[in-house]
Parts: structure tokens; C-alpha cells; sequence
């Protein structure tokens, strides 16, 4: 099977349904506000939008907000998508909108999967990141319905330095709830996301061989966000682990041996994905940026078709062509199976071709480099 062309189409499309949340999360990318904004795509518009989303070699498609479910619309619109043959998840916020009736219509229409986010092993943590008393209590009874229902799990998790001391815990508690993924997000800072509450860049190596480690041992799927250096660390250890000659870099060696590659039904990326490069994120209003993290408006689908930006936008061009990029991830080795985080790149250094600040790996070419000017210089 050849590779999808990311040039053409995206792995994955994220539309941002709404804005309006009842939560205030320390970290929300969207700076959510608890009331509808009168500008968001209508209920046509939406269904135009997945037409030209299907259009696109049908991707997947993934229902965030806000809150997914503060439009009453949502099940018409996840239901027409569905019928089209778009493999739909949502990613809804744990508030009292997240009934067992709001699930058990979910599952009727056809959703694949349900995401619930989970950022600490107890209620004080999660509840202080959520920055709403008693979330983690209503996560967890939601999560419960969930399984009464028997609809796939994804637990989704921001790593800051609010919960970076308790990973352990965590992983506990994520295999005891039963999920089928893992999905470890690390903190941008964006929106309501601070610089000071990110982890430092070694911690994030730590924690990306944590990862590692742990993936080896449990029955979920581990996947991250904001961390594509995960994958160079998985290949790292793969090839140390085999004690091969082979220094060939393959994206194939980031996905775990052991797994399927199918997580039920939604599929892994035949090659890895970055932002605007096999990702795109519509937003509440139409606007189309490369992803949610990484602001840089590259047009809207109610003046120009999510292809024609995709395929035709300087920034998506750019985005995908890791040959460009500037500093230590335009020379690694590594850049065409991970190439950084560009949101990161952008929020930290204002300018998205830079390198991940967040990665303390020194390509081989530096080190080359390095070591010819220290003999020079001896």
C-alpha cells in the first residue's frame, strides 16, 4: 500500500463545533466562553463542510469544541457524517451536559469513539487543571456509562508540571479505566496555556521514555500530541533493542509492535503527522489553521474549499516540507518522521519553521560538526 499523500489530503480534520464550554481549563487552547458565538458554521454549512471533508479521501474526522455538546445540532450533524461514511469521534467536555442519554445517542448514530480528558489521578489535580470543582467526579461517572454502553475509550492528558509527578498513577488509573488509547498531549502555550506551566525539555525527554517503557507493557495504545519527538525516541530505543546495522529510519518503526495498528476502526497514520501536514483544524467560524495550537489563519471554507487551502496555502506548503525548517530539525536525521512540534516552534519563537525548543536531541550532522572543530581547534 503506498503512503498517503499528505500534500493532497490530511490524515485527520479537527472541527471546532463550538467554543461555548462550561469548564475554565487552566490550559484551553480555545479560551472557551460559556456562551454560543452567533458566528459559527450552520447546520448547512457544517454539512457542506464534511461533503468537502469526505471529498478529501475521507479522513478522519474529530468533533472538539468548546464543548461538542453545546450544540444542540451536534447528533443531526455527527449523523449525516456518519451516513456519508466518515469515521466520526468527539472529544466532549465532562460537564452535566455528558448524560448517559447524550452516549447512548452517540452509539446510535455510529460515533467510533468517545474521548474523555483526564489530567491527574485525583480530583484535586484534575479538578485545579480543569479549573472546575468536582470534573473529575463527573468524568469518572460519564466514563461509567461509557462502559455500560460498550463504546470505545480514548483518555486524553495535558503533561504540565501540575501532574508530571504522578504519571505513574495516572497510567495506573488509564489502564484500570480500560481505554483502548492513550492520548498524552504536552502543554503549548497558547490560549489560556502558559509558558510556566510547561514541563522543561528534559522532563519531556524523561517522559517520552517513560512512555516508552510503559507502552511495552499495557494493553492501550499510547499516542501523543505536541510531541512528534516521541516518535524518534521509539525508533531510538527499536533500534537498539534489534542491535541492527540498519540506521534506516522508517515512520513504521514509531508505531509499537504488538499493536494492530487499527484501534477500532479509526485507523493509525500510514506516516507521521504534524501540523498541516496530514492535520488541518477548521474552527468554530470556518476559519482553516494547520492545527488548534498553532494560530496562523490560512483562510475560511466559507469563501475557499478546505482543499483549495490545504493543498494551496503558503503555510501548509511550507509546513509539510521539513527539508525547510530551520536549526537542528531542518538537518536531523529524524525530520521526516518527526520534525517538532511547529506549534510549539511558533508560540515559543514566533515563527513555526523554527526548531522544537522543547527537544534536547542533537542531530548527527551538529555532532559531526562539533567534533571536526574541536579536532580542528586541538
Amino acid at each position: 500500500m503506498f503512503p498517503q499523500d499528505y500534500n493532497e489530503n490530511p490524515f485527520i480534520v479537527i472541527w471546532e463545533l463550538t467554543r461555548a464550554c462550561e469548564l475554565k481549563c487552566l490550559h484551553c487552547r480555545a479560551e472557551a466562553q460559556y456562551f454560543r458565538d452567533p458566528r459559527e458554521l450552520t447546520l448547512d454549512e457544517g454539512k457542506k463542510l464534511i461533503d468537502d471533508i469526505y471529498d478529501m479521501n475521507n479522513p478522519m474526522l474529530v468533533f472538539t469544541g468548546g464543548d461538542p455538546l453545546m450544540r444542540p445540532d451536534v447528533f443531526e450533524i455527527a449523523e449525516y457524517a456518519v451516513k456519508k461514511g466518515v469515521r466520526v469521534s468527539m472529544t466532549p467536555s465532562a460537564t452535566p451536559n455528558v448524560t448517559k442519554e447524550a452516549m447512548k445517542k452517540a452509539k446510535d448514530v455510529g460515533l467510533s469513539r468517545w474521548a474523555f480528558s483526564i489530567d491527574g489521578h485525583c480530583a484535586e489535580v484534575h479538578d485545579h487543571f480543569r479549573g472546575t470543582a468536582g470534573s473529575f467526579d463527573l468524568t469518572m461517572n460519564a466514563i461509567s456509562y461509557l462502559h455500560e454502553l460498550e463504546m470505545p475509550l480514548q483518555i486524553n492528558t495535558v503533561i504540565s508540571r501540575y501532574n508530571v509527578d504522578y504519571l505513574d498513577e495516572m497510567a495506573k488509573m488509564v489502564e484500570n479505566l480500560n481505554c483502548v488509547l492513550w492520548s498524552v498531549f504536552f502543554l503549548v502555550p497558547t490560549g489560556r496555556g502558559k509558558e510556566s506551566d510547561m514541563i522543561s525539555p528534559v522532563e519531556h525527554e524523561k517522559v517520552l521514555q517513560w512512555l516508552y517503557k510503559l507502552s511495552k507493557r499495557v494493553p492501550f495504545d499510547i499516542k501523543t500530541t505536541a510531541a512528534q519527538h516521541y516518535r524518534r525516541v521509539v525508533i531510538q530505543n527499536k533500534m537498539r533493542e534489534s542491535a541492527s546495522n540498519d540506521d534506516t529510519i522508517l515512520y513504521e518503526d514509531a508505531l509499537m509492535s504488538g499493536k494492530t495498528g487499527q484501534i477500532d476502526g479509526l485507523g493509525r497514520a500510514p506516516k507521521g503527522v504534524n501540523d498541516g501536514n496530514g492535520f488541518v483544524f477548521i474552527s468554530h467560524t470556518g476559519d482553516v489553521f494547520p492545527s488548534g495550537l498553532l494560530p496562523i489563519n490560512a483562510g475560511n471554507v466559507r469563501k475557499t474549499s478546505l482543499a483549495t487551502i490545504y493543498r494551496e496555502s503558503e503555510v501548509f506548503q511550507n509546513l509539510r516540507n521539513p527539508d525547510k525548517y530551520k536549526g537542528k530539525c531542518g538537518v536531523c536525521e529524524f525530520r521526516h518522521v518527526c520534525g517538532g512540534s511547529r506549534s510549539r516552534a511558533f508560540n515559543i519563537t514566533g515563527d513555526y519553521m523554527e526548531s522544537e525548543p522543547y527537544c534536547i536531541y542533537i542531530p548527527k550532522s551538529l555532532r559531526k560538526k562539533k567534533k571536526l572543530l574541536t579536532t580542528i581547534e586541538s
